[in-house]
């Protein structure tokens, strides 16, 4: 009987690509029609007059922002003053244990708009990992969220941030450069999905398809017919990117979990980026003025933004967003989670995973990130599991080993 209220479809993906496509977003899906050039003043003008009208309407005399020190979190924090100027604001910083701290640049810049900010430092990051959990009710591992929105209810109860950034003006350059090596004037749809895939090697590992047991039945062909929509037309191939980024992290994880957990904070959601006007403006910005091959560089116009308000120089130099070290993650607490949780895996027993991919992995000395990841998205639908099917653990277990 539990095992009928299982999605498949909904288990292979998120282990697969950290996301279901199955899952509800309240940001519509686009076509890749919505990313064609079309006749529009591409200023930066549109942009600042957008963000600073939203901020007007969803702030009023409160609000906690989630500050990373990158160019979406520090632009969107320059327009809730600007939008604001008598507003209480609180910037929410994170530390991960053993990680890079990025809360130097960030503290830097709650400093020079002259906001207060909390410092939230993580020690044990899948401490409170049943509760964030029950609360998306999805298998997910990577809810940071969950601290951050905990914290901003002491505060406020709006919340800010620069979400969106990264997909709608050309954020990903790490993986963009990838691509681009990747792929041709020739390279078929086929191939630019693989491409696609390939520069997403944190989500999935070489072995993938051996994590799955005989009720999964997982195929590579049934990943990659999802992503066909977005690959199979006449766009530029980075267009093509754009495409499959909005449609996919964005709509069905971070805000998802962004929304999901706010939610449950009783906290209104404020993402000035992704307002629709800025999505439909956005979207139709010619490629030239996100992003630039010759030397890597993105978000372009909101570089420009930055450089007009003299605030550029603030900014973390290389892209990091809040993300925790997951190797030293598991030499200091997942390792002993993991073996304590999947030794005996309810997965398992009920043949969704594989027994012997864990056991080759688990107990390794020196794993690389790739595989740490993969386990801890196993932890995460084990807890899951353990939840809402099995119903055997209560959301506020706490994972201290």
């Amino acid at each position: 009987m539990a095992n009928s209220r299982v999605n498949p479809d909904l288990l292979k993906q998120i282990l697969t690509l950290r996301y279901s496509p199955t899952t509800k977003s309240k940001i519509p899906k686009l076509s890749w029609k919505d990313f064609t050039q079309k006749p529009q003043n591409n200023s930066i003008e549109f942009i600042e007059k957008t963000i600073e009208n939203n901020i007007k309407k969803n702030v009023q005399n409160k609000a906690s922002i989630s500050l990373s020190g990158g160019i979406d979190s520090t632009l969107v924090l320059h327009f809730l003053k600007k939008a604001r100027p008598d507003a209480s604001i609180k910037a929410i910083l994170v530390r991960f244990e053993q990680s890079n701290d990025e809360t130097k640049t960030a503290s830097r810049i709650a400093e020079k708009f002259d906001v207060d900010y909390d410092v939230l430092y993580i020690k044990n990051y899948l401490l409170e990992l049943p509760r964030a959990i029950s609360i998306v009710k999805l298998p997910l591992w990577d809810l940071h969220w969950y601290y951050v929105a905990k914290n901003a209810t002491k505060f406020s109860k709006v919340i800010v941030s620069g979400d969106g950034g990264d997909e709608l003006f050309g954020g990903y350059t790490f993986r963009y450069e990838k691509f681009l090596s990747l792929v041709g004037k020739k390279t078929s749809t086929q191939q630019k999905i693989q491409a696609y895939l390939e520069c997403h090697q944190r989500d999935w590992v070489p072995d993938q398809e051996k994590i799955f047991d005989s009720k999964a039945k997982f195929s590579w062909n049934e990943i990659y017919a999802l992503f066909k929509p977005y690959f199979r037309n006449s766009l530029n191939p980075m267009l093509q990117v754009f495409l499959a980024d909005f449609n996919g992290k964005l709509r069905h994880n971070f805000s998802i979990v962004s929304d999901t957990i706010n939610s449950h904070f009783k906290l209104t959601t404020v993402a000035p980026l992704l307002s629709p006007e800025l999505i439909r403006y956005a979207t139709h910005i010619p490629l030239d003025l996100k992003y630039t091959k010759k030397s890597n560089l993105g978000k372009l116009l909101l570089r420009q933004i930055l450089a007009k308000e003299k605030i550029e120089n603030l900014i973390s130099k290389k892209k990091q967003g809040f993300s925790v070290d997951t190797k030293n993650l598991w030499r200091l607490h997942a390792k002993k989670i993991c073996d304590y949780y999947l030794s005996d895996a309810r997965i398992v027993q009920d043949k969704w995973i594989n027994s012997d991919w864990i056991n080759m992995y688990v107990h390794r000395k020196d794993l690389d990130q790739r595989h740490v990841n993969k386990l801890l998205g196993l932890l995460a639908l084990e807890i899951w599991y353990r939840i809402f099917i099995t119903k055997e653990m209560k959301a506020n277990t706490l994972l201290d080993f």
